[in-house]
């Protein structure tokens, strides 16, 4: 695998003018008291600027539509997640094997629909999820870590597969009107994950007692992009 590839990670927008940084802060701590208080899915770009004193033109500016609004609320989290997918403790951090990385991402994302799952369901209305930023990282990243375990695999299209049983709306379903427990699914994750790929060569039941390397590799390559834009996914000639 090319030591190439890059995990992008979001980063807060730059060079903001001081009223403009101060107008999209107001705007964005109304929204998550909004998004507390009534839920996502009862909360109008209209209330927002409302309730924090600026045009309805202003918020669209900004953030042109409600899905990207609620990302930009959720922006804090979500570096913090990618900052342990990128610098983390093994196995969600470098240092442990692909599959079993792979298997710590699902269970990480799992509790953090756990906590969010209104807010990032908010988020998918229409599609935009996959058309954003966050989703570009981990697709990337389970690309990556698909790739390096098993090179045969059609690993871009195992990770649109794989993530599309960790959106919010189908968490949400097997939760709310399932019951199913949150261990339930994190078992399930790891089993789908066990089914997909095959055995770690360097996993204790492969191998016992091998050390694992602990060394950044690709998918601990880091750069910035905007909230905004969506990373492409990575060529698939690119091995």
């Amino acid at each position: 695998m090319s030591a190439g590839f890059q995990l992008p990670m979001v980063e807060p927008e730059a060079g903001e003018r001081v009223d403009a940084a101060r107008n999209r802060a107001r705007i964005l701590a109304t929204a998550e008291k909004l998004f507390s208080e009534h839920g996502p899915a009862c909360v109008s770009i209209d209330d927002v600027a409302d309730a924090a004193g600026v045009g309805k033109g202003t918020v669209f500016r900004r953030f042109g539509s409600r899905a990207a609004l609620v990302l930009a609320v959720l922006g804090e989290r979500e570096r913090r997640f990618q900052e342990d997918l990128i610098r983390g403790e093994p196995p969600l951090g470098p240092g442990a094997p692909p599959r079993a990385r792979l298997i710590a991402f699902g269970e990480a994302l799992i509790d953090l629909l756990e906590r969010h799952g209104p807010l990032l369901a908010a988020a998918e209305v229409g599609g935009e999820r996959l058309l954003s930023a966050p989703y570009g990282v981990y697709r990337l990243h389970a690309t990556l870590l698909l790739r390096e375990a098993d090179s045969s695999c059609d690993a871009e299209l195992l990770a649109e597969f794989l993530l599309g049983a960790l959106s919010a709306q189908q968490f949400m379903y097997l939760r709310d009107q399932r019951g199913v427990p949150l261990e339930r699914l994190k078992r399930a994750w790891s089993d789908l994950v066990d089914r997909a790929l095959p055995p770690d060569p360097l996993s204790p039941d492969r191998c016992p007692g091998a050390r694992l390397a602990t060394g950044s590799g690709p998918a601990e390559q880091a750069v910035v992009v905007s909230v905004s834009a969506a990373p492409a996914p990575p060529d698939a000639g690119s091995t």
